[in-house]
């Protein structure tokens, strides 16, 4: 069963990008990717609820359930912050992004089929993996929306001024203020994250939590530099995008 609802997640974000792309093609705003989106939401809720009900915890303890959190909170921060900022563009670049993770959730072996439920769960640890892998997903939309900005300076500098994707665009300054304030509410998540896996007991080691503030310190370093010193628009979408390509190499640890 709870196969059936992530693949039926994953049918509906990628409807939801095939959608978006049709329709910026032809120059349309829609509703429909965000209502595709929407439900795609609601049915990763119903998973992830019903997975937590077989572990008797939350569902981060294994790679395909990461996956799937991950996408979910992905989806959360574009439905929450994405419409605030007036991006709704965002979903046609967040839908790939969201397929493609529950598709590796979905592959075979990578997320147990019979979970073993969970006994003496420490809330201390249920904490620190719910709320740093919510700061994932506020980084990863924080990459998606600098994955827009890059393609709208390419449109700038080539001078494809009339194509249905540069005219639905948001404007270049506010896709820098949604990226660094993507990238603030990451890091604040995290940091609350790691204050929880601070307080909790360390039989297995300290390596998943010292990865964790090596992220933490790197991205800190980010925010640093761009509020003392000024950094190009560019810049910091690159960094964006490559802070969170390498950090996803913490939940090889998890």
């Amino acid at each position: 069963m709870d196969r059936y609802l992530l693949l039926i997640s994953t049918v509906l974000a990628l409807a939801g990008a095939v959608w978006g792309g049709l329709s910026v093609h032809r120059g349309l705003r829609t509703w429909w990717t965000l209502i595709l989106i929407a439900a795609a939401f609601l049915v990763q809720i119903l998973f992830l609820n019903l997975r937590g009900e077989m572990r008797g915890a939350c569902p981060l303890r294994d790679i395909g359930e990461i996956l799937v959190f991950l996408a979910w909170s992905l989806t959360f921060f574009y439905l929450v912050v994405g419409r605030s900022y007036r991006l709704s563009l965002v979903g046609l670049f967040t839908a790939p992004v969201v397929v493609v993770f529950q598709l590796l959730a979905l592959y075979s072996g990578v997320m147990d089929v019979d979970p073993v439920r969970c006994i003496g769960v420490d809330p201390w640890r249920e904490a620190h993996s719910a709320v740093s892998v919510l700061a994932y997903g506020a980084f990863a939309l924080a990459a998606v929306t600098a994955v827009m900005f890059l393609v709208l300076d390419r449109q700038l500098k080539d001078h494809h001024l009339k194509s249905g994707l540069f005219r639905n665009l948001p404007p270049v300054r506010e896709l820098l203020a949604a990226v660094l304030r993507l990238l603030w509410i990451g890091y604040l998540l995290l940091s609350a994250g790691i204050v929880a896996g601070w307080l909790m007991p360390h039989r297995g080691g300290w390596s998943h939590l010292l990865t964790a503030v090596a992220v933490w310190l790197v991205y800190g370093m980010l925010l640093l530099v761009k509020q003392w010193r000024g950094m190009t628009g560019r810049r910091l979408a690159v960094a964006a995008v490559g802070l969170f390509v390498l950090s996803l190499g913490v939940f090889a640890l998890l």
